[in-house]
């Protein structure tokens, strides 16, 4: 008995001194405190001052060959340990000692001013709770391929990030102190989720960028940012592209145009409305819901695109006494102008975008799924493509319901 006890005893002994190596624990661990956890990131081009004051990390100055082009001015907002609100607070954003420190670095290329940036922080930088990457549109119309590359390596930075594009500097959106946010990073992040929520912005974050940007028939498309003079914070209008090159942008309004061609259920626009076209009797109606149909097909071995669009619209304000609006009559009467408008509003839309040859409806993408044939005989690559969308025949029809027209009839 006792001398099976001890062989027991010796292959437990074995078995753990066998086992102890593979529980290694958190060997590699890193404590949060130790990190440099980036918030936001602005990605502008560099000065030639910010270029020739660029530290001697990557290169020595007339010793190294140093790349040609722009250069890159990386703007990172970093939290500060010990500062980050956990709970409700009575401080506005300007209050206190700030919870991030805005740090600048130059570079010639993204990698090298990351680079730059990492020799002047103690701590390493980590980018997995980045969520919001803003590039101005100078460097957007160059052309991204380097962010994205360099992003798209990194495993820490997530699909679900924001990437956006300011009007001007992307330095000053991130260096703003907003009001209703004391972590800035944490604002520009709920401005873009809110926007989806009330169906003011499709929900597309930098994942969809990429995918788009690689994809055939369909073209990505961005947040275009704007500064006020007081210093708030607003989505512009949409800055589309050509593979990863910013080629224009649209209106505030035509983001809700392009939510309604691309068939985003959610509406959340609204418009001065006329009773009837040149008429002074204005209201005010905000789109509830959209639903959209897309047909493609051949005309004469040319192809064309068929959208239709049905809106549910409700009446939010009419300041003319005279339009009665609970007259049948008149409702259907305004139902046909807002569609009119509506089509309107599509077709110089997608003459905008034909122009500059960029499909962000993607309807190159319902001929290669719906119509292999022609695709696989007449297109097969984006040039091809972009050149058969310029004069791709597209016609778009509406249709207005208006489902409410207030607590009550005036």
């Amino acid at each position: 008995m006792f001398k099976t006890i001890s062989i027991r005893l010796i292959l437990c002994i074995l078995l753990a001194c066998i086992l102890c190596p593979l529980l290694t624990g958190c060997w590699d661990r890193l404590e949060i405190e130790e990190r440099a956890v980036v918030l936001a990131i602005a990605v502008d081009a560099a000065t030639p001052s910010g270029l020739e004051e660029e530290s001697e990390v990557t290169s020595v100055k007339n010793s190294f060959p140093e790349p040609a082009g722009i250069g890159y001015q990386i703007t990172a907002q970093i939290a500060v340990p010990g500062r980050i609100p956990l709970g409700p607070s009575n401080e506005g954003g300007g209050g206190g000692s700030s919870p991030v420190w805005v740090l600048s670095a130059c570079g010639h290329t993204l990698d090298d001013a990351i680079s730059v940036m990492q020799q002047q922080l103690a701590d390493k930088l980590f980018l997995g709770h980045l969520r919001v990457i803003i590039v101005s549109e100078k460097v957007a119309r160059k052309g991204l391929e380097d962010l994205n590359d360099y992003l798209r390596r990194n495993t820490e930075v997530r699909r679900l990030a924001w990437l956006s594009v300011s009007k001007g500097r992307a330095e000053k959106l991130v260096r703003a102190s907003p009001q209703l946010e004391r972590v800035p990073g944490l604002y520009l992040l709920a401005m873009f989720d809110h926007a989806v929520e009330m169906g003011k912005y499709p929900e597309e974050f930098i994942g969809m960028f990429w995918s788009k940007s690689t994809s055939k028939g369909v073209e990505p498309i961005l947040p275009l940012l704007n500064m006020n003079k007081e210093g708030s914070i607003e989505i512009a209008g949409l800055a589309y592209f050509i593979k990863d090159k910013m080629v224009g942008k649209t209106k505030q309004l035509e983001i809700g145009f392009y939510m309604a061609v691309t068939g985003k259920k959610q509406g959340g626009y609204t418009a001065f409305i006329p009773r009837h076209p040149g008429s002074n009797e204005m209201v005010m109606i905000r789109i509830m819901r959209r639903k959209t149909t897309t047909q493609v097909s051949m005309k004469n071995g040319k192809p064309q695109v068929r959208v239709h669009v049905s809106l549910e619209e409700n009446i939010e304000e009419n300041p003319n006494e005279k339009f009665r609006i609970d007259k049948e009559e008149n409702l259907e009467e305004l139902a046909k102008t807002s569609a009119d408008m509506g089509v309107k509003g599509y077709n110089e839309l997608i003459k905008n975008l034909q122009l500059a040859g960029s499909d962000i409806f993607g309807f190159g993408e319902q001929f290669r799924a719906k119509m292999p044939g022609y695709w696989n005989r007449n297109i097969r690559t984006d040039e091809k493509w972009t050149e058969v969308f310029r004069t791709l025949s597209v016609d778009i029809q509406c249709e207005v319901h208006i489902r409410r027209v207030g607590m009550k009839a005036s």
